[in-house]
């Protein structure tokens, strides 16, 4: 059995489905997850990751264990604790959702330093692992959709400088293939989209999946920073708008890895647009 944490976000979500349509028994968890949010059969039990002994129901004979990294809550985690409750469990096999951050951005305390002590528990667990480090997540334009149902237009800094954000889908198939397969332990993946592209292209992409023109309107970096401060704290506005503004080479690069695992290209955001259009109508 596998058990995948953070069931309800746009990665453990995706990985849910994918495991169910194989055939995987699958537990899935999270704080408020509901029979609504896991395909119809799939096993499913609220659980927080701030709190490892509530996952000892969930672990208790367990193979597989896919550790969502604690997104905003990470600093709140105890990965060594979750890690010893999995492994009593019987899990031998985990596999980590961490961020491209820990090699791009060792210093900052919101990707590198946090990121980084999470990735060295589970190395150090003595079970199997495996490390995925994703870029930017396309379904971040979801951020975008109230403002496109209602005024067709995307508000965003640094319009024509690209990253190639990659699809939460993909990242959840090379997460099924690592819990499922043998050949992934002791492999860093990192996790890209086929190309660079821009927040005024993705605008452009959500304008061709509706159907209606979208406009593009660049923010400054200070009104960008006074809108992520509403909801984000302020190192990590002011290291999401480092990636955003000034992307180092490596944040740039497009990685062969999920090419490498799945054997095909990862999607482009124009995939991505098509498949969530209804987010945006």
């Amino acid at each position: 059995m596998i058990v995948a944490t953070g069931a309800t976000g746009n990665v453990g979500r995706s990985l849910v489905q994918a495991l169910a349509a194989t055939g995987e028994p699958v537990t899935a968890t999270s704080r408020a997850i509901s029979e609504t949010d896991v395909p119809e059969g799939v096993r499913h039990l609220r659980a927080d990751l701030a709190d490892a002994e509530s996952l000892r129901p969930l672990l208790d004979g367990a193979d597989a264990l896919f550790l969502q990294n604690g997104g905003p809550s990470a600093h709140s985690l105890s990965p060594q604790d979750i890690l010893d409750v999995a492994r009593t469990g019987g899990v031998r096999r985990v596999v980590l959702l961490s961020s491209q951050g820990v090699a791009t951005r060792p210093q900052s305390a919101s990707h590198g330093v946090l990121m980084r002590s999470i990735e060295d528990a589970v190395r150090q667990s003595g079970m199997d692992w495996t490390i995925l480090r994703p870029g930017g997540f396309a379904s971040n334009a979801y951020a975008w959709a109230e403002s496109v149902r209602t005024a067709r237009t995307v508000a965003a800094p640094f319009g024509d400088v690209g990253l190639p954000v990659i699809d939460p889908a993909d990242i959840a198939g090379v997460a099924a293939a690592a819990l499922r397969e043998d050949g992934h332990a002791g492999q860093v993946y990192e996790l890209t989209g086929p190309a660079p592209v821009t927040p005024r292209q993705q605008a452009e992409a959500i304008g061709d999946a509706i159907g209606e023109p979208v406009r593009f309107a660049e923010q400054t970096r200070d009104e960008a920073r006074a809108q992520m401060l509403r909801f984000m704290p302020g190192p990590v506005v002011e290291t999401t708008l480092s990636i955003l503004g000034e992307p180092t080479a490596a944040e740039r690069r497009v990685s062969p890895d999920v090419e490498r695992v799945l054997g095909r290209a990862p999607r482009p955001f124009t995939d991505w647009a098509r498949r969530n259009a209804a987010a945006f109508r």
